[in-house]
Order: C-alpha cells, then structure tokens, then sequence
C-alpha cells in the first residue's frame, strides 16, 4: 500500500467502481465520489494527491471542477471523457488538466498514468532552486517567481517550463518536449505543447513575452 490517495469523480458507478478496483489492487487508496462538487469539496479538505475527472457530471462538470481546483492547487488531475474532439481535449487543457484519456479506456494503463504523473509531481531534481533574470525556480516547492510574482502552473505547465529552462537557447521541436514531459509513450496530438506554451506564456506575464520564443517551423526556445 502507498501513501497516496486518488479521488476517483465520475457519474457513472460502474466506471468509479472499475477504476477505484484497480487503484487499489495497485495499492493506491482511494476516494470515490459521483459529482464534480462532492469532488471539489474533497480537494479543498485536503489529502489528494491526484484527480481523476469525467467531463459530464452533475454539478460542476469536469471542466468547471478543474478550474476551480486551480485557483488554489497544481493537484495533478487526469480528465476521462467519452468525447474525444479536438474542443473537448483543448477545453480541458485550457482549464488546467494534465492528462486527458479519452473512453473506452485500458484501466491498467490508466493506473500507469496515474504511476507516472506522482513520480512526475514527487520527482527530485539535481538542482532544487534556480535564479536566473527575475526568474525563480524552487523544484523541490514546485513553484515559480516572476519578477517576485508567483503565478499559478499546472504541473506540466512547470515541468514545460524547467525543461525549457534546463536547454535555455536552444530550440526544441514540439516531438522533443512531448519526450521530456508527456513520456515517449504519449499518445496525443503535437498541439498539446503549442496550447500549454500559450498558456505558460500568459501566466509568465512580460517575462513570458520577452523570453519565451517560437521560432516557427521549428519548435519553442527559452532566452535567458
């Protein structure tokens, strides 16, 4: 058994009961819950270490769940939906999701996106904190400085930007970043990068502006 508790939100019993069976055969455990504001209200309580949300639930739906989960918490969160148009899945981003699994979906895999989004979220790096320019980076906090602003990422938002950081000057193509953030079993679009770099650029402000580049055709550069 670990020391990690997934909420497990989704309308659908048969689906909570599936995937909650899984988790905890992989000794995860769980809290299950069949709307988007008992979801909420257990976020807010604390103890989560990461979400898993449908799209359609009474309430708030998935979309409004998240967004309202990131106005105080990068909690890791995976979207389920039975919806897999382009809007669906870019909605979801926008509002702050990290992973989006569309259904049918192998509830075993699903098990190692949750195993690979915590060992994301936990991971140790080489170099906890850097300085660079009015930009502050702590690893071990998972957090960012901006000109002493501290905005609001989503965890692949700040894993995006350390891995810009980490190759500052150098360009890399969208293939590239999908590898060092998503895992190079990632099965989804190339845009996936280009809507978290327009968001990550948003929240980084005039520094995000200035220093955060595309360079078309190509792929995406940090300039320190």
């Amino acid at each position: 058994m670990t020391d990690k508790t997934i909420l497990i939100a989704d309308d659908e019993e048969r689906i909570v009961m599936l995937i909650g069976d899984f988790l905890e055969n992989a000794g995860y455990k769980t809290m299950r819950v069949y709307d988007g504001e008992a979801a909420l209200d257990l976020v807010q309580k604390g103890g989560i270490d990461l979400a898993i949300v449908d799209i359609m639930m009474p309430g708030l739906d998935g979309w409004a769940l998240t967004r309202e989960i990131r106005k105080f918490s990068n909690l890791p969160i995976i979207m389920l939906s039975a919806r897999g148009e382009e809007f669906d899945m870019l909605e979801g981003f926008d509002a702050g999701i990290d992973e989006y699994v569309t259904k049918p979906f192998s509830p075993a895999v699903l098990v190692k996106r949750v195993e690979a989004l915590l060992k994301l979220s936990s991971a140790q790096k080489n170099h906890t904190e850097v300085e660079e320019k009015g930009l502050k980076i702590d690893r071990d906090a998972y957090t960012v400085r901006v000109d002493g602003e501290a905005p609001e990422l989503t965890l692949k938002e700040f894993e995006l930007l350390c891995t810009l950081y980490d190759n500052a000057g150098r360009v890399l193509s969208r293939d590239q970043l999908l590898t060092s953030v998503w895992g190079y079993d990632y099965y989804g679009d190339e845009r996936t990068v280009d809507s978290h770099i327009a968001r990550l650029r948003t929240k980084l402000g005039e520094y995000g502006a200035a220093h955060l580049k595309t360079v078309y055709g190509m792929g995406y550069k940090l300039e320190l």
